[in-house]
């Protein structure tokens, strides 16, 4: 699934390509995505100026003047910047047209993507409106999360990939970002200490931001929005790597399984 870089790295690819553009045409060939596509989005669309592109956890915002369509990729989704036409394939449900001739595309084998539009503020969106913090943001520190963590006691890795604590932390960058910290991934989120989180939080801002530099990690059907991979996986300490050796000790990394979500992580690096 793509996660936060993933969804930086499309939003900054196709950014320059449709921000303050005229949406000439909407064409939808499936509604039927995670949540059926509003019938009256194309209406709402149609010879409107786009104003703004952001992102918010893992959606994309497309802000208008008197609305916001919210797309989320889903598990295999991905938006493609096209400089011409080319004849859509079976999984692309919809294009959005512009007036500088620029097509985004939306692809989603699985169909767990959605494509939805609310005329209120985005983030008072039921989707939105109970997200915590950005990570990469001020407002995602050290203290705040040790707050947070003292009347949880859950395993550390349940904690920050919580969207309602921190939004973005997928299983990948969770991995990894508790490997470089040198933290369990079972150590129950109460008993972290100061310095521990200290730790943590700089691990989990370094990992996400060295991913979006790379491109985000490719993984299954994650590609960026100009057909490119990204690089990130070349980057990886341990997601992936259950049974191999530890590229700091060399001991054998261990797979768990915490809140169904595979888990792996070094027994000598990473103590509870």
């Amino acid at each position: 699934m793509p996660e936060l870089p993933e969804v930086e790295t499309t939003l900054q690819g196709i950014q320059p390509h449709i921000q303050h553009q005229i949406v000439q045409q909407v064409v939808i060939r499936h509604f039927g995505l995670r949540w059926p596509i509003p019938k009256n989005i194309i209406q709402q669309l149609q010879n409107q100026r786009l104003l703004k592109v952001e992102r918010r956890a893992k959606y994309l915002l497309l802000q208008f003047k008197h609305g916001t369509a919210i797309i989320h990729l889903g598990m295999s989704g991905r938006l493609r910047i096209l400089k011409q036409p080319i004849s859509p394939q079976k999984h692309d449900h919809f294009d959005i047209l512009f007036a500088n001739k620029i097509i985004l595309r939306f692809t989603d084998p699985r169909r767990f993507g959605a494509f939805l539009w609310t005329e209120a503020k985005p983030h008072l969106h039921p989707l939105l409106c109970h997200l915590g913090p950005e990570p990469l943001q001020k407002t995602f520190s050290y203290s705040y999360l040790w707050q947070v963590a003292q009347e949880r006691k859950v395993p550390l890795k349940t904690l920050i990939m919580d969207p309602t604590v921190v939004v973005g932390i997928g299983n990948i960058y969770a991995n990894e970002a508790l490997f470089m910290a040198g933290l369990h991934p079972n150590l129950r989120a109460n008993q972290l200490s100061l310095k521990q989180t200290q730790a943590l939080v700089k691990a989990i801002k370094y990992v996400l931001r060295r991913a979006i530099q790379l491109g985000g990690t490719t993984l299954q059907d994650f590609l960026k929005s100009d057909g490119k991979p990204g690089y990130f996986a070349n980057q990886l300490q341990v997601y992936g790597r259950a049974g191999l050796p530890c590229l700091q000790c060399h001991a054998l990394l261990v797979s768990v399984r915490i809140g169904q979500r595979s888990t792996v992580f070094c027994p000598r690096c990473q103590k509870k």
